[in-house]
């Protein structure tokens, strides 16, 4: 079964050694500079990166937003959205820990040497992931 490149541009740790040659674009293994275009929620961001031609979702790592339609969602988002929409920012990336269930991307965003993802968690917009 042909994988699905445009609604799951990431291959996991299993696909790697089937699909990495029939992948049309670069994988993602190294932190990389980035825009930020779209804030999903308190938790998702897509960006755009120099190395490929369409915008994607990265997952921030070890965080967790309320979700959509919970106490805290909108205020988190918005929080999220007045730190780095539109900013060009820093993605770390964990090798080993890439990618989520989902196939989406985890990375770490640092804007101005500042670990966002840590400062949600410090101000209450997340958690830690699995607290």
């Amino acid at each position: 079964m042909p994988h699905d490149f445009k609604k799951f541009p990431e291959l996991t740790k299993r696909q790697m050694d089937f699909y990495y040659f029939q992948s049309p674009h670069k994988q993602v293994f190294e932190d990389f500079p980035c825009e930020v275009i779209k804030v999903t929620d308190g938790d998702t961001v897509r960006v755009q990166w120099s190395e490929r031609d369409f915008p994607f979702t990265v997952r921030l790592a070890d965080i967790d937003a309320p979700e959509k339609g919970t106490s805290g969602h909108k205020e988190s988002g918005s929080w999220l959205a007045d730190q780095i929409l539109g900013k060009k920012i820093e993605m770390q990336i964990d090798r080993d820990n890439r990618i989520d269930k989902w196939g989406r991307l985890l990375g770490t965003i640092i804007y101005r040497g500042v670990n966002i993802n840590e400062v949600s968690t410090e101000i209450g917009h997340s958690k830690a992931f699995g607290s």
